[in-house]
């Protein structure tokens, strides 16, 4: 593909913005640029690599008027629904970081270092996982490939940072019960074991993203797998705890072996120095940092280990900058 003409939808938001760092961090080329967002940010201007780009809201109407190649969604999954086929009717390639089409068999949920084949064909639209997922099969995919994975319990601690910018200002604020604008109760020196909504089932919404997302992209649709997931008073990058359990035994040595080898992995793991993996050294990177490997003593062929990324970056937007990568390629 030749330099692409670039549309990113929810320019003003948290990861809207982060494309952008994303994008120049990266060197992506590009031959126009077009930054649509609501109504309400529209006329605002933005300043991007020496040139200003006026907010367009986002219509029917402006989408036609300005026509691009592969537009970029960070913007939510009902606005994902109404406008990424309008953006496809026109010949675009939409790459949404929504939920709404990642379960969709017809679209390819992808991380690039995990599933890159699967953006091969003629595809209109590409899902971008959730935050949480994302990390997790970086650090996973490896070592199934060497051991197969049979079961995980995944437990996740994530940064409100995730929630957006109304997340970010319970935390900063340190919002109390009458000045929420995100979360249920105060997030400051404080855990809430609940992100997204509650299911029939008794886990959260968040859990079962995880649960569905995890076997599309590991093309394992039996895999057990159970997931808890809690909000924590960090501001940026998620962290998760993930006992593994494989089909086969395997050596601890070489699992750092391969993990230290892995694409998009940092191994940083040394208990007599104090090294491993936290929110605070890994914000900021676009790598996944995995660390705390220990065998698991009270069950067969299973494995500990403490997962880091960040959500905004790798979690979301340079993710999504990196399928845009691939597709340069094709």
């Amino acid at each position: 593909m030749n330099p692409p003409r670039l549309a990113i939808v929810g320019a003003t938001g948290v990861v809207g913005t982060m494309f952008l760092n994303v994008l120049e961090e990266r060197h992506i080329p590009f031959s126009s640029l077009v930054l649509f967002a609501s109504k309400k940010s529209a006329g605002q201007t933005i300043s991007f690599k020496g040139n200003l780009y006026t907010i367009i809201e986002l219509t029917e109407q402006n989408i036609t008027n300005n026509p691009v190649d592969v537009a970029l969604f960070s913007a939510g999954g009902d606005v994902a629904k109404t406008f990424a086929p309008m953006f496809v009717k026109l010949g675009a390639k939409v790459i949404d970081n929504s939920s709404h089409f990642r379960m969709d068999p017809s679209y390819p949920l992808v991380v690039p270092e995990v599933n890159p084949d699967d953006l091969k064909g003629d595809i209109s639209i590409i899902a971008n996982p959730n935050c949480s997922t994302v990390q997790a099969v970086v650090a996973l995919k490896p070592l199934h490939d060497r051991w197969t994975l049979k079961r995980l319990v995944i437990s996740t601690y994530q940064a409100v940072s995730g929630a957006g910018s109304l997340g970010i200002h319970d935390l900063e604020t340190r919002a109390t019960q009458n000045s929420l604008k995100k979360f249920p109760y105060p997030i400051v020196k404080n855990l809430i074991p609940h992100i997204d909504v509650f299911l029939d089932n008794g886990y959260t919404k968040e859990e079962m993203k995880m649960v569905h997302e995890i076997r599309k992209i590991l093309h394992l649709p039996s895999l057990a797998i159970t997931a808890t997931a809690v909000r924590v008073p960090v501001l940026n990058a998620h962290s998760e705890s993930i006992n593994v359990t494989f089909e086969k035994p395997f050596d601890l040595e070489e699992v750092r072996s391969i993990l230290k080898n892995a694409p998009g992995v940092v191994l940083y793991d040394d208990p007599s120095t104090l090294r491993y993996p936290m929110p605070s050294i890994v914000s900021g990177q676009d790598n996944v940092y995995v660390g705390r490997l220990r065998m698991d003593e009270s069950l067969t062929n299973s494995l500990n280990m403490f997962v880091v990324g960040d959500n905004i970056r790798k979690g979301s937007a340079t993710n999504a900058v990196q399928i845009l990568e691939h597709l340069l390629t094709f």
